[in-house]
């Protein structure tokens, strides 16, 4: 293996003294917020496309695909109404929530910190406040994450089977600011949609200590948010074919859209143009790879994954051989490692054996865990690897106005881009 050494450290040198990753992460970001079905999505989409085809991409097209189209509207208000008059609350509306009336919505608060207590609890008429916060105790943000985030993915459900009329949710943070963190939401069908928000975490303790002494508190509650016709759409797609086994497809992979706030530089304009990169790198450094490259920028990740289920239907149609797909959906940290899924068992070690190159870009891991949203729909490839960045700052950003193009470092970004490169060229260089 230390044959692919020295491209290693030229994928590494050139990466690092060329920024250009960086470039196009700011030119990306200052379309500003990209979420599925707005304007700012489709100009991000050509943007995507144009950058693919100047690069020299040998083929590139946009694949439709039709998308949800909620829009936050311009009213977010919340105030706790106490003896002294309001106090205002820092809330966004969650994606997918609907409007209150005109005037609001205003009603008692009741405090859970799990969908159980809700049982135990009188919230007919009332609204829900969730606020179990994110464990920063756990190495594993994501893990801390997940162990969090239902409160504000099924928050409105579980409320809504009793009689609730609102929810606030504890955004779902590392932070201790008062900055909210929105995110998807989802209803059912046969029971109320209610009014769901986040709230910032100085907020949302404030809010927990008034309950205690006034468990008859109020809060009003006023949101405009809309959710539109299905809008249309396209997931953008570029590759390099292979100059020996062309049918045999590595993809590289980000989601192009946002949310509606911030302009997505972590999430995931960083994994956006790491892949539109890898392309690039290998281009200007003349390595022709022996299996096929492609970049697939996803639509419609945050809030739907429409974009990876088309994908996945084309992939399941097509005559390509899907050998491996990644993802960079964690930010554009320092690399650390990948994680990867696969069915067959001597992969594993094969990529394990190529650790020496890989830790030229700072890979000091390879191991078995969850790799991406969007890949994962992929259900005939052979390894799926998830790129793994340090990931102790990604939720201080995650979702909030605080994910701007100025919260990455160039040398970060760039040494991720530098680590996808050099697992792309070993997989297609050596194969299983």
């Amino acid at each position: 293996i230390n044959e692919y050494s020295e491209i290693a450290d030229q994928i590494v040198h050139s990466a690092l003294n060329e920024n250009r990753g960086y470039n196009f992460l700011k030119e990306l970001c200052e379309i500003g917020p990209r979420l599925s079905g707005s304007e700012n999505s489709l100009k991000a989409i050509h943007w995507a496309k144009e950058k693919l085809e100047k690069i020299g991409a040998d083929s590139v097209w946009l694949q439709p695909v039709m998308v949800p189209h909620w829009e936050r509207g311009n009213i977010e208000e919340a105030y706790l109404i106490n003896s002294d008059g309001k106090r205002i609350l820092n809330i966004l509306a969650l994606g997918g929530s609907i409007e209150t009336q005109e005037t609001g919505i205003t009603a008692e608060v009741v405090e859970v910190k799990s969908f159980d207590e809700l049982e135990a609890k009188n919230v007919k008429g009332k609204i829900v406040f969730y606020n179990r916060p994110l464990d920063k105790g756990l190495i594993e943000t994501f893990s801390a994450y997940g162990q969090a985030v239902d409160q504000r993915v099924y928050g409105a459900i579980n409320a809504a089977k009793y009689g609730a009329i609102g929810v606030l949710v504890r955004s779902v943070t590392t932070e201790d600011d008062n900055v909210p963190h929105t995110g998807v939401m989802l209803y059912a069908d046969t029971l109320q949609k209610i009014p769901a928000a986040a709230l910032g975490v100085q907020d949302a303790e404030y809010l927990s200590k008034q309950l205690k002494i006034n468990p008859e508190l109020k809060v009003q509650l006023k949101l405009n948010c809309k959710t539109l016709p299905d809008a249309q759409s396209y997931n953008v797609i570029g590759e390099i074919k292979g100059s020996e086994f062309p049918d045999e497809v590595i993809i590289v992979s980000g989601h192009i859209d946002s949310w509606d706030v911030g302009c997505g530089a972590h999430d995931d304009g960083a994994g956006c143009v790491q892949s539109i990169e890898v392309l690039d790198l290998l281009k200007r450094l003349n390595i022709k790879p022996k299996r096929t490259i492609r970049c697939v920028l996803f639509i419609n990740e945050e809030n739907g994954s429409r974009g990876a289920k088309k994908y996945s239907e084309f992939a399941d149609s097509s005559t390509d051989k899907h050998i491996a797909a990644i993802e960079s959906d964690r930010g554009g940290f320092a690399p650390i490692g990948f994680s990867y899924e696969t069915k067959i068992k001597k992969i594993g070690e094969v990529i394990k054996s190529w650790l020496p190159v890989l830790s030229k870009a700072e890979i000091w891991w390879i191991k078995p865990g969850g790799t991406g949203s969007d890949i994962s729909k992929i259900k005939n490839a052979d390894l799926l690897l998830g790129y793994v960045p340090d990931p102790q700052r990604y939720f201080d950003f995650h979702h909030s106005p605080k994910d701007v193009f100025e919260a990455v470092h160039p040398r970060e970004l760039e040494l991720g881009t530098a680590a996808i490169t050099t697992i792309v060229y070993l997989i297609s260089e050596v194969g299983f």
